[in-house]
């Protein structure tokens, strides 16, 4: 498993008028912004994508989004395994709504819905850490919201690293990964 993918809601309440209703979900209060994470046991975000109308579902938001797109371009890294005397070509990403729900499941549910608690537990971390993406955002300009999303992420890493709970702890790729930001 690569990580727990998911999206979280950023409430924003000075929303241009125009757009309300692009960003508004009827299980929200008001207009959103999407983030879409990846994010491994301890906290880590490994990829993140934001700014997606908050009236998309999280199958919505995946279609933009280049997390997969190394793969689609044959340029992804070999990640194949084997378990259980079957082998994988790919790893992959741990998301909801994917369980089986009968009785014969129950055993796999309880540890999907378990692990599936890493990337909750990584936004709760972003939401603690910092009251500005605790609170409805005030901001008007969406390059402003991206760069404090970005920093605010950035810096939940740069916490975990330097107080050694990440397990990619002095492992740094010469290209690292870009936090993507959508355009609208």
């Amino acid at each position: 498993m690569l990580g727990s993918l998911d999206c979280t809601h950023w409430p924003w309440e000075a929303c241009p008028i125009a757009w309300q209703g692009k960003y508004h979900r009827g299980d929200h209060d008001g207009p959103t912004i999407m983030l879409e994470a990846v994010a491994s046991f301890d906290l880590w975000i490994w990829h993140a994508f934001f700014g997606m109308l908050g009236a998309n579902n999280d199958i919505a938001v995946i279609h933009p989004s280049p997390i997969f797109d190394r793969v689609i371009e044959g340029v992804a890294p070999d990640t194949s395994f084997s378990t259980n005397d079957v082998n994988y070509e790919y790893r992959y990403y741990l998301v909801d709504g994917m369980c089986p729900s009968d009785d014969k499941h129950q055993y796999f549910r309880k540890k999907h819905e378990s692990t599936r608690k890493d990337i909750e537990r990584a936004f709760e971390a972003l939401n603690k850490r910092w009251s500005i993406i605790r609170q409805p955002t005030c901001f008007h300009q969406m390059n402003k919201l991206r760069n404090i999303m970005r920093t605010c992420i950035i810096l939940l890493n740069m916490i975990l690293d330097d107080s050694g709970k990440a397990i990619c702890q002095g492992e740094y790729n010469d290209e690292p990964e870009p936090i993507y930001a959508c355009t609208t």
